[in-house]
């Protein structure tokens, strides 16, 4: 869509944060016009139950009170939460999933492809961090990069083309802020595929994935605790309770968290600690408030990869299945020719000894859910998030075939980042010429202070492939950047309902973006071109429909668009970089089937996405333009419970993704499949319970992921691979523990046959390729009462 032209106030954001504040104190008058027709009970929750669409059949072993809440104006569905008992289908479409729709749709109601991972699969499964939840989703990948960890690929598009979400609060660009990030004080993660500036701004020109933080729930106080060990001496920790307290509409949810998680790498490990509370208050029938507050943290030692190594220097140490390809050294310039990954690297740590990666965050947020009359809801919330970040690394590990020693060179970067913000939803149930209709006018606004300093020189030395002499850091001299973003949307979305059975879908953002950017040197002087501004007023949304042409069969389709920043990264725009966005849209339509006995659920959508004005990476920290990227697929999800005990589950995505008027001097990458996205992504799983005095289950789940490219020049390959794991569990009765009402024992294998394997390569380090895990055992304990 268009873009037009909008001043900058930032006074947008105090007026909104005072709206909130003064909404709650004038809360008694407007209670007064409305006391005709009172709520129905609220369970004191800042976002929407999850919950079904239509009553749930006898799926009883699955039903449990819908817990996936988020903060209310964040994106807060239109209806309060009720007190809802909710049977989670086989593919979990009965879940509201808040970041692809503020209209409080459920997934099988909304017209686009998004999945919901729960906290139950993730105990299931054994995902302890955000990236192993992606890798479990329809389609996505994911790697751990040190230098932009927790990044994903999605329909085509990785890292910064997918806007990451927290309780649907954006915080930057993921190749910036995203970090390592513990599952255990997770309710919920929600995948929206395509262009999602609709709900979540700029940068989503391949979906959004949201993180839901575990929020309070009305009735009887539950506590669970977790605990797990595994044969690289990892360990996790988790205590988590929650409920109503003895003041009457009072509900709180604590979670704390700890996690040590060694790498199978030398001295590599990273250490997590998650604390976050809620206190819901229902204050009336029509009017409920809640605060929150979350610290997260994270600090370890990294691995930033392996090297690629000339298989004629390897010899009989070259392994093959890993990578393939000639390669010409991006740092070095030396021709390495055909490339391995040498045997004898497996668990080689080139970094630093002195090494470090460490991050502190926390979050603000509070806010209300006020019925200004039977029609009428008005949500809102204000938020706080700050951050400190630190890398001190050796980052780049280059083999040169000319001494036959591995390049090293350093990098130090910090951030100290600062966000404050409000969401304001105001909801309209309506009917229009006898046609049901639901609108959502959002105005959010927000205020982000980034401070970046960064090293000004990059010592460097060389080592031996093998047993490196790992040394010190070395001199530091450093330099510093700012940048100054404010933001404002106005948005609408709206469902109209032309019969019983068909709805249309839509919506429109309007956006600004404002940029201020500042740079000096180690001296302290302004850098050339500094300081700037720059603004940006993208126009964006989507139109669909759904038809459930039979009971629990749906057909869907959409039109939505996007726009993101063209050179990848808004916080490191350059004066001398074009800063215009890029534009996104996609054209998708699928199925989504619900149905014996909601024993079975399968789903289908195809896709085609066109981004136009794209910067991509060409090899260290330099931008090549690639016009356009252009990515074409489709995605197939099922799920079954034949009979009672055994339940079977798969899902397989194919994307045909490439570059198109990708020119510069010297060549063409017109035709190139962008780094880290693989053809073909599959999952399979299967499950066995015997209910036997003690019920035990056995299962499996298989992976497969295609061949992908470390960079747009297509020269390396890192191998497709098939890797699986195996777990056992058995659920002890609660006469073993008495005051225990659930307990369970699990025994999983990871990688059972020890595949190895590279799982991600960062484009702007192509010298190197991160391996995935080898096989590990772990056990663990859950205890819930």
């Amino acid at each position: 869509m268009s873009s037009i032209r909008i001043v900058r106030p930032r006074s947008v954001l105090l007026a909104s944060a005072a709206f909130t504040s003064l909404a709650v104190i004038d809360g008694p008058a407007a209670l007064a016009q409305q006391a005709r027709e009172p709520l129905p009970p609220v369970e004191v929750s800042p976002a929407q139950t999850r919950k079904p669409a239509k009553p749930a059949a006898r799926e009883a072993q699955g039903t449990r009170r819908a817990a996936a809440r988020r903060p209310a104006a964040a994106s807060a569905a239109p209806k309060p939460a009720v007190t809802a008992v909710v049977a989670q289908t086989p593919l979990n479409s009965n879940a509201v999933a808040e970041s692809a729709s503020r209209l409080g749709l459920t997934v099988r109601e909304t017209p686009a492809t998004v999945e919901v991972i729960s906290a139950e699969t993730m105990r299931e499964q054994g995902y302890r961090t955000v990236s192993e939840v992606a890798q479990g989703a329809v389609g996505v990948t994911s790697g751990d990069a040190p230098g932009e960890p927790a990044g994903f690929s999605m329909r085509g598009f990785t890292n910064s083309q997918i806007n990451t979400l927290y309780n649907g609060i954006k915080i930057g660009p993921q190749n910036m802020t995203s970090r390592i990030m513990d599952t255990a004080n997770l309710e919920a993660v929600e995948f929206l595929k395509g262009p999602a500036s609709l709900i979540s701004g700029e940068g989503a020109a391949g979906g959004a994935i949201n993180f839901v933080t575990k929020q309070p729930h009305t009735g009887a106080i539950r506590n669970e605790a977790d605990f797990s060990y595994d044969s690289l001496n990892s360990f996790r920790a988790h205590y988590g309770s929650g409920g109503s307290t003895n003041v009457q509409g009072l509900d709180y949810r604590f979670d704390i968290s700890r996690s040590s998680l060694n790498g199978f790498v030398d001295d590599v490990y990273t250490k997590t600690l998650d604390a976050s509370g809620q206190l819901n208050y229902r204050v009336s029938d029509s009017l409920k408030v809640w605060g929150a507050v979350e610290y997260r943290e994270d600090r370890g030692k990294v691995y930033w990869g392996a090297p690629l190594v000339p298989v004629a220097f390897s010899g009989s140490h070259a392994t093959a299945g890993i990578v393939s390809g000639n390669y010409v050294s991006n740092y070095n310039k030396t021709n390495l020719g055909a490339v391995t990954i040498d045997d004898r690297t497996f668990n080689t740590n080139y970094n630093v000894l002195d090494n470090r990666n460490v991050a502190q965050e926390v979050w603000l947020s509070g806010g209300f859910e006020l019925k200004l009359a039977p029609d009428l809801t008005l949500k809102s919330q204000a938020y706080g998030y700050g951050a400190e970040r630190s890398w001190f690394n050796n980052e780049v590990e280059a083999f040169n075939s000319g001494t036959n020693l591995v390049d090293r060179e350093r990098f130090y970067v910090a951030h100290s980042q600062r966000l404050a913000g409000n969401i304001t939803d105001l909801i309209w149930d309506t009917n229009i010429a006898g046609f049901d209709n639901r609108m959502v006018t959002t105005l959010s606004s927000s205020y982000l202070d980034f401070v970046r300093p960064g090293a000004a020189n990059f010592p460097g030395d060389s080592v031996s492939l093998v047993n490196p002499d790992r040394g010190l850091y070395g001199l530091l001299t450093t330099k510093q950047q700012t940048a100054r973003i404010d933001n404002e949307a106005l948005s609408f979305e709206d469902r109209l309902k032309l019969t019983r059975t068909f709805a249309l879908v839509g919506g429109l953002r309007v956006e600004h973006i404002g940029l201020d950017r500042n740079s000096t040197d180690q001296f302290g002087l302004v850098n050339a071109g500094f300081p700037f501004t720059k603004d940006w007023a993208p126009v964006t949304g989507r139109i669909g429909y759904t038809w459930e042409a039979v009971p629990g069969l749906t057909f869907f389709s959409q039109y939505a668009t996007g726009a993101d920043v063209s050179a990848n990264n808004i916080f490191l725009l350059l004066p001398t970089q074009p800063l215009d966005l890029t534009t996104s849209r996609t054209y998708e339509t699928g199925v989504k089937h619900l149905f014996w006995d909601n024993r079975a659920e399968w789903s289908f959508s195809a896709y085609d996405i066109l981004r136009k004005n794209v910067y991509a990476a060409a090899g260290g920290q330099a931008l090549n333009i690639a016009g356009r990227q252009e990515s074409k697929g489709v995605e197939l999800a099922a799920s079954v419970r034949p009979i009672e005990p055994l339940r079977l589950w798969g899902n397989i995505a194919y994307v045909d993704a490439r570059y198109a008027d990708y020119n510069f001097v010297g060549g063409s990458f017109s035709g190139n499949t962008p780094p880290n996205v693989p053809r073909i992504v599959a999952n399979a799983g299967a499950s066995y319970r015997f209910f036997t005095p003690w019920p035990v289950e056995l299962g499996i789940v298989g992976r497969h992921v295609g061949d992908r490219y470390t960079t747009d020049a297509s020269t390396v390959t890192m191998n497709a691979y098939t890797v699986g794991d195996v777990y056992a569990f058995v659920d002890i009765p609660k006469t073993v523990f008495n005051a225990v009402e659930q307990a369970r024992l699990t025994f999983r294998v990871r990688n059972f046959t020890d595949k190895r394997y590279a799982i991600w390569g960062d484009p702007f380090y192509p010298d190197q390729i991160l391996l995935g895990a080898p096989r590990t055992y772990e056990i663990s304990a859950a205890f819930k009462w």
